[in-house]
């Protein structure tokens, strides 16, 4: 079994704005997904060792993150996941791998989705594009850029400003909150809608960070600032706070690997 260690939150200084990432020219799934009872530890270990280790080799697909939602912050018992695709052409590729056979299904997943039937009830889902500057999985593990949880926001803007709105949280929202130690690890826009939708994903260094940042935002100052901007700019929004999961990218410094898996699982 591979070591399954926390890496101590590390800072990771950056500006959007200049690129420091590189150009992100990927895209991304991402899953909101119902837990049946108390399986959210079984199913994320399931989604991690069990998976993805097969979709690293079989379609280039890394894992972004898996984590579990606080469920004060939103509905529960609920998990997040997020995986990162080598763009447009390599979804195609992933969705042709799943859905060309005869049960719309990828045979080799057959004994999996079954196992993953007890754990899970329902999931929804999103393709989502990141802005250019927006850092893949690889960077962030090699920047060594995690938290003690997360901020992942959902947001609502009017129809057309999905990108406008990411680059004025480049400009105007990362400094800001990186005086708080919160790092702005993903930078989306939903694809297939009206380019209404945005998703941001922030590490948190610690439980207390993320008080002081809400605080702030109530008190008079450059976060309070950021906020009243945001009323211009969307028209709904939702952050909620998330865990890693054990075998989740940030928190281990890799992706998952068949090393980690208990004993007795096997492919079929």
């Amino acid at each position: 079994m591979l070591a399954v260690a926390r890496h101590p939150p590390r800072a990771c200084h950056h500006n959007a704005r200049a690129n420091q990432w590189g150009v992100n020219d990927n895209v991304y799934i991402h899953e909101f997904i119902d837990i049946i009872g108390h399986h959210r530890a079984d199913y994320m270990h399931h989604m991690t060792a069990n998976f993805s280790p097969m979709a690293q080799e079989d379609r280039k697909q890394l894992c972004f993150g898996v984590w579990g939602i606080v469920g004060t912050t939103r509905g529960w018992p609920e998990v997040l996941n997020l995986w990162e695709e080598p763009g447009f052409d390599g979804l195609a590729r992933s969705f042709r791998h799943e859905f060309n056979h005869t049960t719309l299904q990828d045979p080799k997943l057959a004994k999996w989705w079954a196992e993953a039937a007890n754990y899970r009830r329902h999931g929804d889902d999103r393709v989502l594009v990141p802005a250019p500057w927006s850092p893949t999985i690889t960077e962030l593990v090699d920047a060594g850029v995690n938290g003690e949880t997360y901020a992942h926001e959902q947001i609502h803007v009017p129809m057309g400003t999905a990108r406008d709105f990411l680059e004025r949280v480049a400009e105007e929202a990362v400094p800001v909150y990186e005086q708080f130690g919160w790092k702005l690890c993903g930078a989306w826009e939903t694809a297939m809608v009206n380019e209404s939708e945005c998703f941001l994903h922030w590490a948190i260094p610690t439980w207390e960070s993320w008080a002081e940042t809400e605080k702030a935002e109530r008190t008079k100052g450059p976060l309070r600032k950021w906020r009243r901007r945001t009323y211009e700019l969307s028209e709904r929004w939702h952050r909620f706070l998330v865990v890693d999961a054990p075998l989740s990218p940030m928190r281990i410094g890799r992706q998952p690997a068949r090393e980690d898996r208990h004993e007795g699982w096997t492919d079929l």
